[in-house]
């Protein structure tokens, strides 16, 4: 292999616009996965809805301190309860990334708009988020496997939202 090929670009690719899809943190009971939450909506330039209440103190210090630097990159929507968070939702869709989805991440079509829903890391999904969802959606795993790590699960479907949209 050439010198050339084993040297990274000289320059990092660039979101230029913001995320056509965002992510909602139903009820988040681990502070670490929340912050890997924000960290990756930052970093994707993805609007984070934080619907509370939270399984762990969740203040501007939490958020900053969970999810580092970043955290100031992060378009964060605090929400007081699911109620509060169904009010202020608007026309979006909810797509709720569950182990029981109906369809698999890989057949969906993404809309601009779209929330995807997820969980939290003891509990999943509540049943009001769950009945309110538009569309179930699961990530293919290995049989033997139970779950992904919310934070990693939220990490694939943004992502693959987002080649959907942005090719």
């Amino acid at each position: 292999m050439s010198r050339a090929a084993d040297q990274a670009p000289s320059a990092t690719p660039v979101l230029a616009a913001p995320s056509p899809v965002g992510l909602v943190a139903v009820m988040p009971d681990q502070a670490g996965n929340l912050g890997a939450i924000l960290r990756t909506a930052a970093c994707l330039r993805a609007p984070v809805h934080v619907v509370e209440p939270c399984g762990f103190a969740f203040s501007p210090k939490a958020w900053r301190r969970s999810a580092m630097d970043y955290a100031g990159l992060a378009a964060i929507h605090r929400h007081a309860s699911w109620a509060a968070f169904l009010a202020a939702r608007g026309a979006a869709r909810l797509v709720a990334l569950t182990a029981h989805g109906q369809a698999s991440l890989w057949e969906a079509r993404f809309a601009p708009g779209d929330l995807l829903l997820l969980g939290s890391e003891s509990a999943g999904l509540p049943a009001a988020a769950l009945a309110a969802a538009d569309l179930g959606l699961r990530i293919p795993l290995h049989p033997q496997a139970r779950s992904l790590n919310i934070a990693v699960a939220g990490a694939i479907a943004l992502a693959e939202a987002q080649r959907q949209l942005r090719a």
